[in-house]
C-alpha cells in the first residue's frame, strides 16, 4: 500500500515550491490508489504558529489537494521521539555530548557553523562513570547518532543511484538538552509510526537523506522509497524567491489565477507526461502521472505561461462556473453590479482575459464604460483620425438612438451600424473603432454591436456622447 505524506512547517506561508511537492505527492497517492497524510512539523517553537498552519491548510484546499489523513501534528510526539532517542542511546548507536556552544565552536576553528565540520568524538570516548559523573554534576548533555563508516545509498526514484561515505559525514544530534528531537529524528520517527512507503521531497533535503536511512537502519525499519524533486528557479537561473515576485500560493489566488490552472502549472513545473500537450485535466495529470516523469533538471518558474495557462483555462470555462469569482473581485474594487446579468459581459470578454482580476476589470468596464481608462492604442487611433473620431462617434450616437430599448439587440444593433456606416460613406471599421475606443478604452473587444448589446443603451449613448464632447476639439482636448 502507498502511504505518502506532505510535512510542511508552520513557520510562514505556503510557497509555491511546497505547493507543488504536496501537489506531487497528491498526485503519486492518487494514481497509485494509496494514502496521503498530512503532518504539521511543528517543532520549532518559536516559529511555529497557528496562522501559518491556517494559511498552509487554506493553500491546499484552494489548490484543491485533500489528504485522506491528518493532520498530524509533530510537536505531539515529542515522547516517542525521546523514546526513540534513548532506544538508540541504550543499544550503543547513540552517545550523550556534553560540549558546551563554545567548545564546539573551538572545534570549528571559531568560523561558526560549517557544513564540512566532523565533530571529533570526544564526548562519544567518556567512560561510562564520566558519563554518569556529568550528569549527576547537571551538566546539560544531548543525543549525538553514532554515524557508522561504510558506504549510505539509495537508489533515488529521480535520481538513481546516490551514495555517501559514513566517514565523510557527522555524528549529528538527535535530541536536544532539552529532551526535543531534531529534525531528522523526529521526520523518521514519524514515518516509521505513519507506515510512509514513499517520500517525495525537493532535492535541497538530499542531503539529510543519509542521515535520516541510517537512523532507519539502526532503528531496525526498512527506509522507504526516496523521490527528490528537482529545485523550482526564477527567470534569472537563481532559487525562486519574493525579488521575483509573489512565491506564496495566496498571493496567486489574490492575483486572479485558478486553482485548476496553477494545478496544471505546478504540476508540469519538473514533470513531463509525455508528448507535448499543456493543458491536462485533473483526471488526466492523475492517470499519467508517474515518478518516471519527474525530471532532474531545475525547473524555471515563468510568470507569463502561467497567466496565459490561466486564460486557457479562463477561455474553457463556462461563465456560469467563473460568476462566483468575478463577483467577489469586483465587491473587492467596490462596484456593484445589481440586478444585471453578468453572464453574457463574462462571456463578452473571458477569451481575452489571463486573470480574474484582468477578467472583472473589463466586466466593471462594461456595467460603467465611464471605468474605461485610454489604453496607448486607443490614443493612437484617436490622434490618428482626429476630428473625425468625435465626429464618427457623434454621428453614430444619432442614429442608434433611434433604436428603442426593446430594439437593442446584438442583431438590430449590428443591421444599424452598417446602414449608417454606408450612408455617411464611411468604412465600418472606420465607424465601429470610435465606438469600441468610447467604451472600452482599447481598440480590441468583442464586436461592437454585442459591446453594445451588454452595456445597454442608456448607458452606451451617454459614454458616447461624453467622449465625442471630450475629443470634440481634437487631441488637445483630453
Amino acid at each position: 500500500m502507498i502511504r505518502a505524506r506532505f510535512a510542511p512547517s508552520p513557520t510562514g506561508y505556503l510557497h509555491v515550491g511546497g505547493a507543488r511537492t504536496a501537489l506531487f505527492n497528491w498526485l503519486y497517492a492518487r494514481h497509485t490508489g494509496g494514502t496521503l497524510i498530512l503532518r504539521i512539523e511543528d517543532t520549532d517553537r518559536e516559529r511555529s504558529t497557528e496562522a501559518h498552519t491556517r494559511v498552509i491548510l487554506d493553500g491546499l484546499a484552494w489548490l484543491g489537494i485533500e489528504c485522506d489523513e491528518g493532520p498530524y501534528f509533530q510537536g505531539e510526539y515529542a515522547a516517542r521521539h525521546q523514546a526513540d532517542a534513548e532506544r538508540l542511546l541504550a543499544e550503543g548507536k547513540a552517545y550523550r555530548c556534553f560540549c558546551t556552544r563554545e567548545e564546539l565552536d573551538a572545534q570549528r576553528g571559531g568560523e561558526g557553523p560549517d557544513q564540512g565540520f566532523r565533530y571529533d568524538r570526544r564526548c562519544f570516548r567518556l567512560t561510562a562513570a564520566e558519563v554518569e559523573e556529568r550528569r549527576g554534576a547537571g551538566l546539560p548533555s544531548t543525543i549525538r547518532f553514532l554515524l557508522p563508516d561504510g558506504e549510505i545509498a539509495w537508489d533515488d526514484a529521480v535520481h538513481g543511484r546516490i551514495s555517501f561515505q559514513g566517514r565523510d559525514l557527522d555524528d549529528f544530534v538527535i535530541l536536544r538538552s532539552d529532551n526535543t528531537a531534531i529534525y531528522n529524528l523526529a521526520v523518521v520517527s514519524d514515518d516509521i509510526a505513519l507506515r510512509i512507503s514513499h517520500v517525495i521531497r525537493g532535492d535541497d533535503h538530499i542531503s539529510n537523506t543519509p542521515k535520516q536511512i541510517a537512523l532507519y537502519r539502526a532503528l531496525g525499519h526498512p527506509e522507504p522509497v526516496f523521490a527528490h524533486v528537482p529545485m523550482i528557479l526564477g527567470p534569472d537561473g537563481k532559487k525562486l524567491s519574493k525579488r521575483h515576485g509573489a512565491t506564496a500560493v495566496g498571493d496567486y489566488e489574490d492575483q486572479g489565477i485558478l486553482p485548476a490552472a496553477m494545478r496544471n502549472f505546478l504540476a508540469l513545473l519538473g514533470w513531463s507526461p509525455g508528448g507535448d500537450r499543456e493543458i491536462l485535466s485533473q483526471d488526466e495529470m492523475i492517470q499519467l502521472f508517474s515518478l518516471d516523469g519527474i525530471q532532474k533538471k531545475a525547473a524555471v518558474f515563468d510568470t507569463a505561461k502561467l497567466e496565459w495557462m490561466n486564460g486557457q483555462y479562463l477561455s474553457a470555462l463556462p461563465a456560469e462556473e467563473l460568476l462566483g469569482p468575478v463577483q467577489r473581485q469586483l465587491a473587492r474594487i467596490g462596484v456593484a453590479p445589481g440586478d444585471r446579468d453578468l453572464v453574457p459581459m463574462i462571456n463578452a470578454v473571458k477569451g481575452r482575459s489571463r486573470t480574474i482580476i484582468l477578467l472583472a476589470e473589463r466586466v466593471a468596464v462594461r456595467l460603467d464604460p465611464a471605468r474605461a481608462a485610454l489604453d496607448p492604442k486607443g490614443e493612437a487611433l484617436i490622434r490618428k483620425m482626429g476630428p473625425a473620431f468625435s465626429a464618427n462617434l457623434e454621428r453614430a450616437a444619432q442614429a442608434l438612438e433611434a433604436l428603442a430599448s426593446e430594439h437593442w439587440t446584438a442583431e438590430r444593433l449590428l443591421e444599424s451600424l452598417k446602414a449608417t456606416a454606408a450612408a455617411q460613406g464611411l468604412k465600418l471599421g472606420d465607424a465601429l473603432q470610435p465606438i469600441r475606443v468610447a467604451l472600452t478604452g482599447s481598440t480590441v473587444s468583442e464586436p461592437v454591436n454585442e459591446l453594445l448589446a451588454v452595456v445597454g443603451r442608456e448607458r452606451s449613448l451617454r459614454r458616447m456622447r461624453e467622449v465625442a464632447h471630450q475629443w470634440s476639439g481634437g487631441v488637445t482636448a483630453a
